[in-house]
């Protein structure tokens, strides 16, 4: 085994992580908002996130889920499976919200940023631009500060 498939301590960042190790990681830390996380760490879950969001929407409003809008532009009554489908994707938007947090202070750690950066996200227009600039920032050394 070489040692670039070795996967770092949970308490350090995962440079080059594979989506799967990312994934895992993600769960593992899922409310550690010290320490760092990778770039690659943080965008494969956006990646995931995405996808599992999208595809719960899809299907939501596919079966009649809550949303969708009938021929006259009225709201449509959900059907029964578009309502389950709309009430998993609450339930999975709700159960990833603090880990995402966590994983954005964390890799806001990775480039050497406080964690109370995340609350420029909350400026109208330009916070959430400035975020993703963070976001995709490269890790400084100094970041390793965060870590415990």
């Amino acid at each position: 085994m070489s040692n670039s498939t070795i996967e770092p301590p949970l308490a350090q960042p995962y440079y080059g992580a594979p989506i799967g190790a990312a994934v895992k990681r993600f769960f593992k830390k899922y409310a550690t908002f010290s320490g760092r996380a990778s770039r690659s760490e943080f965008w494969w879950w956006v990646l995931v996130m995405f996808i599992v969001g999208g595809v719960l929407n899809v299907l939501a409003a596919a079966t009649g889920g809550a949303g969708t809008v009938d021929e006259y532009g009225m709201m449509a009554t959900p059907s029964g499976i578009g309502l389950v489908f709309y009430i998993v994707y609450i339930i999975w938007s709700l159960a990833t919200i603090v880990p995402y947090l966590a994983l954005v202070v964390r890799r806001l750690h990775d480039s050497d940023k406080s964690g109370f950066w995340i609350f420029i996200g909350l400026v109208p227009l330009v916070g959430g631009i400035v975020l993703f600039v963070f976001m995709l920032m490269g890790p400084k050394p100094e970041g390793a500060r965060f870590d415990r």
